[in-house]
Protein backbone atom coordinates (compact mmCIF):
# COMPACT_ATOMS: atom_id res chain seq x y z
CA UNK A 1 0.00 0.00 0.00
CA UNK A 2 2.96 2.21 0.70
CA UNK A 3 4.21 1.67 -2.43
CA UNK A 4 1.03 2.54 -4.59
CA UNK A 5 0.14 5.78 -2.40
CA UNK A 6 3.99 6.99 -3.34
CA UNK A 7 3.46 5.92 -7.01
CA UNK A 8 0.27 8.20 -6.56
CA UNK A 9 2.14 10.82 -4.79
CA UNK A 10 5.18 10.46 -8.10
CA UNK A 11 2.40 10.99 -10.59
CA UNK A 12 0.38 13.70 -9.21
CA UNK A 13 -2.40 12.02 -8.75
CA UNK A 14 -5.54 13.69 -6.58
CA UNK A 15 -8.55 13.08 -6.21
CA UNK A 16 -8.42 10.33 -8.30
CA UNK A 17 -7.05 12.44 -11.65
CA UNK A 18 -3.52 12.92 -12.60
CA UNK A 19 -2.01 16.35 -12.22
CA UNK A 20 1.54 15.60 -13.67
CA UNK A 21 4.23 18.25 -11.66
CA UNK A 22 4.17 21.50 -13.09
CA UNK A 23 1.04 21.19 -14.81
CA UNK A 24 -2.04 23.47 -13.46
CA UNK A 25 -4.76 21.21 -13.21
CA UNK A 26 -7.64 21.20 -15.48
CA UNK A 27 -10.46 23.96 -14.60
CA UNK A 28 -13.55 23.80 -16.70
CA UNK A 29 -14.29 26.76 -18.55
CA UNK A 30 -18.29 27.68 -16.49
CA UNK A 31 -19.24 27.30 -13.09
CA UNK A 32 -22.70 27.89 -11.66
CA UNK A 33 -23.30 29.08 -7.74
CA UNK A 34 -26.58 27.80 -6.62
CA UNK A 35 -28.49 27.02 -3.66
CA UNK A 36 -27.61 23.33 -2.93
CA UNK A 37 -31.06 21.47 -4.29
CA UNK A 38 -30.25 18.00 -5.23
CA UNK A 39 -28.47 15.28 -2.94
CA UNK A 40 -25.45 15.18 -4.79
CA UNK A 41 -24.34 18.85 -4.30
CA UNK A 42 -25.50 18.10 -0.82
CA UNK A 43 -23.09 15.40 0.10
CA UNK A 44 -20.43 17.22 -1.85
CA UNK A 45 -21.10 20.28 -0.23
CA UNK A 46 -20.31 18.63 3.36
CA UNK A 47 -17.41 16.32 1.77
CA UNK A 48 -15.40 19.63 0.55
CA UNK A 49 -16.17 21.70 4.08
CA UNK A 50 -14.57 18.51 5.62
CA UNK A 51 -11.67 18.51 3.06
CA UNK A 52 -11.20 21.89 4.01
CA UNK A 53 -11.71 22.58 7.57
CA UNK A 54 -10.99 19.22 8.97
CA UNK A 55 -8.28 18.14 7.06
CA UNK A 56 -6.63 20.67 5.63
CA UNK A 57 -6.73 23.03 8.69
CA UNK A 58 -7.30 21.17 11.47
CA UNK A 59 -9.73 22.92 13.04
CA UNK A 60 -12.27 20.13 14.19
CA UNK A 61 -10.39 17.33 15.56
CA UNK A 62 -13.83 15.08 15.15
CA UNK A 63 -12.87 14.79 11.58
CA UNK A 64 -16.33 16.45 11.39
CA UNK A 65 -17.26 20.52 10.82
CA UNK A 66 -21.25 19.61 10.88
CA UNK A 67 -22.92 21.57 14.19
CA UNK A 68 -26.18 22.51 15.03
CA UNK A 69 -26.19 25.09 12.44
CA UNK A 70 -26.76 22.82 9.60
CA UNK A 71 -30.18 21.93 10.80
CA UNK A 72 -31.04 25.20 9.80
CA UNK A 73 -28.90 26.68 7.57
CA UNK A 74 -29.28 27.08 3.60
CA UNK A 75 -26.19 25.22 1.27
CA UNK A 76 -24.80 27.31 -1.65
CA UNK A 77 -22.16 25.75 -4.00
CA UNK A 78 -20.47 26.51 -6.80
CA UNK A 79 -20.38 24.01 -8.94
CA UNK A 80 -18.40 23.59 -12.56
CA UNK A 81 -19.39 22.56 -15.60
CA UNK A 82 -17.99 19.87 -18.10
CA UNK A 83 -19.66 20.21 -21.84
CA UNK A 84 -22.46 22.09 -20.63
CA UNK A 85 -23.15 19.86 -17.32
CA UNK A 86 -23.04 19.91 -13.85
CA UNK A 87 -19.53 18.12 -12.61
CA UNK A 88 -18.89 18.85 -9.15
CA UNK A 89 -19.04 20.97 -6.32
CA UNK A 90 -15.98 23.31 -5.59
CA UNK A 91 -17.21 25.71 -3.47
CA UNK A 92 -18.74 26.32 -0.11
CA UNK A 93 -21.08 29.13 2.12
CA UNK A 94 -24.09 28.42 4.20
CA UNK A 95 -26.87 31.21 5.60
CA UNK A 96 -28.92 30.96 8.36
CA UNK A 97 -30.81 33.10 10.44
CA UNK A 98 -30.04 33.68 14.65
CA UNK A 99 -32.84 35.90 15.31
CA UNK A 100 -35.07 38.04 13.20
CA UNK A 101 -33.60 39.87 10.75
CA UNK A 102 -30.18 38.61 11.47
CA UNK A 103 -28.04 36.41 9.47
CA UNK A 104 -25.01 34.77 9.38
CA UNK A 105 -23.02 33.38 6.56
CA UNK A 106 -20.14 30.26 6.89
CA UNK A 107 -18.45 27.84 6.20
CA UNK A 108 -17.12 29.86 3.07
CA UNK A 109 -14.54 27.05 1.56
CA UNK A 110 -13.21 26.29 -1.73
CA UNK A 111 -10.86 23.56 -3.71
CA UNK A 112 -7.77 24.21 -3.69
CA UNK A 113 -7.37 24.55 -7.58
CA UNK A 114 -10.37 26.85 -7.69
CA UNK A 115 -9.08 29.52 -5.53
CA UNK A 116 -7.45 31.80 -8.43
CA UNK A 117 -10.71 31.22 -9.97
CA UNK A 118 -11.75 35.18 -10.61
CA UNK A 119 -15.45 35.44 -8.91
CA UNK A 120 -15.63 32.12 -7.22
CA UNK A 121 -14.85 33.04 -3.61
CA UNK A 122 -16.94 36.66 -4.29
CA UNK A 123 -19.62 35.10 -6.17
CA UNK A 124 -20.13 32.37 -3.55
CA UNK A 125 -20.56 35.64 -0.43
CA UNK A 126 -22.18 37.59 -3.03
CA UNK A 127 -25.42 34.96 -3.08
CA UNK A 128 -25.55 33.76 0.55
CA UNK A 129 -26.44 37.55 1.47
CA UNK A 130 -28.01 38.45 -1.91
CA UNK A 131 -29.81 35.68 -0.62
CA UNK A 132 -30.62 36.18 3.03
CA UNK A 133 -31.35 40.10 2.45
CA UNK A 134 -34.52 38.53 0.15
CA UNK A 135 -35.29 36.72 2.95
CA UNK A 136 -35.55 39.30 5.49
CA UNK A 137 -32.30 40.25 6.81
CA UNK A 138 -31.18 43.76 8.43
CA UNK A 139 -27.89 42.53 8.88
CA UNK A 140 -25.43 39.52 7.28
CA UNK A 141 -22.51 38.72 9.68
CA UNK A 142 -19.61 36.39 9.53
CA UNK A 143 -16.62 35.28 11.47
CA UNK A 144 -13.90 35.53 9.51
CA UNK A 145 -10.67 33.96 9.77
CA UNK A 146 -7.71 37.36 9.76
CA UNK A 147 -5.74 36.08 6.56
CA UNK A 148 -9.04 36.85 4.65
CA UNK A 149 -10.31 39.94 6.24
CA UNK A 150 -9.16 42.01 2.82
CA UNK A 151 -10.93 39.79 0.34
CA UNK A 152 -13.74 40.77 2.77
CA UNK A 153 -12.94 44.21 2.75
CA UNK A 154 -12.98 44.36 -0.98
CA UNK A 155 -16.67 43.07 -0.84
CA UNK A 156 -17.92 45.79 1.18
CA UNK A 157 -17.36 44.19 4.38
CA UNK A 158 -16.26 46.46 7.55
CA UNK A 159 -14.68 44.92 10.74
CA UNK A 160 -16.62 45.03 14.18
CA UNK A 161 -14.13 43.08 16.50
CA UNK A 162 -11.19 40.34 16.98
CA UNK A 163 -11.44 37.28 18.66
CA UNK A 164 -10.35 33.83 19.19
CA UNK A 165 -12.48 30.92 17.49
CA UNK A 166 -10.86 27.38 17.02
CA UNK A 167 -7.72 28.69 18.02
CA UNK A 168 -7.38 31.03 14.92
CA UNK A 169 -7.84 34.53 15.18
CA UNK A 170 -11.07 35.92 13.23
CA UNK A 171 -12.71 39.12 12.95
CA UNK A 172 -16.37 39.55 13.21
CA UNK A 173 -17.89 41.41 10.26
CA UNK A 174 -20.77 43.15 8.55
CA UNK A 175 -21.70 42.91 4.98
CA UNK A 176 -23.00 46.14 4.10
CA UNK A 177 -26.67 45.38 2.79
CA UNK A 178 -26.48 48.37 0.12
CA UNK A 179 -23.75 46.26 -1.73
CA UNK A 180 -26.37 43.36 -2.32
CA UNK A 181 -29.87 43.51 -3.37
CA UNK A 182 -32.37 41.07 -2.53
CA UNK A 183 -32.25 38.00 -4.69
CA UNK A 184 -35.79 36.29 -4.69
CA UNK A 185 -35.19 33.35 -6.88
CA UNK A 186 -33.98 29.97 -5.04
CA UNK A 187 -33.35 28.08 -7.84
CA UNK A 188 -31.47 30.63 -10.14
CA UNK A 189 -27.63 29.54 -10.96
CA UNK A 190 -25.51 32.20 -11.41
CA UNK A 191 -23.33 30.92 -14.64
CA UNK A 192 -19.34 32.63 -14.38
CA UNK A 193 -17.10 31.76 -16.71
CA UNK A 194 -13.89 30.29 -15.02
CA UNK A 195 -10.68 32.26 -15.57
CA UNK A 196 -7.74 32.82 -13.21
CA UNK A 197 -7.04 35.61 -11.33
CA UNK A 198 -3.80 37.49 -12.41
Amino acid sequence: MREVRRLFVALGVRNGVIFPHGLAPFVPPQFGIKLASESWEVAAYFRLRRRVFCGEQQLFASGDDRDACDERASPIVAVDYVMGMAHRVVGTVRIHETAPGAWYGSRLAIEPEYRNVYGLGSGLVYRAVTTAHARGARTFLANVQRANVPFFRRLAWEALEEFTLLGRPHTLMRADLSAYPPAHDDGAVALLDARRAS
